[in-house]
């Protein structure tokens, strides 16, 4: 089983500065960002040890923004992974990454089509219903059209609700769909949708149409490679209450 190093928040430090755990992998997160909350589930999947560096994208306007942090990912994103001096930024990338470069518990299956299967799930959620949904877009919405909480929940909801039609589709029909979304053990496709649902929870939507995605998401969450990767269980997360 994998381990987190955690330090107490981004201390402006870059990719010249040491990492503390054996392995040499060092992750650029927050609590609640859906995409750092990805790769976390595949670091623990893999069994790896990381250091976890925590980037507050809301205080003092956002560390992200600062002239150190861009450094690390000119994007002003999380996450950012780093292996040793190496940088790997979006989380997609990162976790092909991980999966080549550690070959012990593979997150994609051996074949070609189920391969390509696995991707396109991964990609629906990733490049379709993510980013309509990111913390810089409603910010926008908020700041250039003064779009109300509401009507930017309303926004998240409906983007959510078209995704999730689509998953529930494409999992319920497939012979290949088991206890996860490809047959009896956790993967790539998985790391993105408990993230997704997560977030369909925090914004109201109703996901009583989707039982598999339900199915699926807590068969996830009995494992303890997505609970320590939830992010209620970050050390960056407000306290309870």
């Amino acid at each position: 089983m994998g381990g987190v190093e955690a330090r107490p928040a981004f201390d402006g430090e870059g990719v010249e500065d040491n990492v503390m755990v054996s392995g040499g992998l060092r992750l650029y997160s927050y609590w609640r960002s859906s995409a750092a909350y990805r790769v976390r589930i595949a670091l623990n999947l893999k069994r790896l040890d990381y250091e976890l560096v925590p980037v507050h994208l809301v205080r003092d306007g956002g560390e992200q923004h600062g002239a150190t942090f861009r450094k690390v990912n000119p994007q002003g994103l999380v996450p950012t992974l780093q292996h040793g001096q190496r940088l790997v930024r979006q989380s997609m990338a990162i976790i092909e990454y991980l999966d080549e470069t550690f070959g012990e518990h593979p997150l994609l299956p051996a074949t070609a089509r189920e391969r390509a299967r696995v991707r396109g799930l991964a990609q629906l959620i990733a490049c379709d219903m993510h980013p309509l949904g990111n913390l810089r877009v409603l910010q926008y919405l908020e700041r250039e059209f003064k779009a109300t909480p509401e009507q930017r929940e309303a926004w998240i909801r409906h983007w959510l609700a078209l995704g999730f039609e689509a998953i529930e589709a494409l999992l319920a029909e497939n012979p290949s769909t088991g206890a996860f979304c490809d047959g009896e053990s956790p993967g790539l496709a998985d790391c993105l949708l408990v993230p997704m649902v997560y977030n369909a929870r925090r914004f109201g939507l109703d996901l009583a149409p989707f039982p598999t995605v339900r199915r699926i998401d807590a068969h996830c969450l009995t494992l303890d490679a997505f609970q320590r990767a939830t992010p209620e269980a970050q050390p960056d997360a407000p306290p309870p209450g």
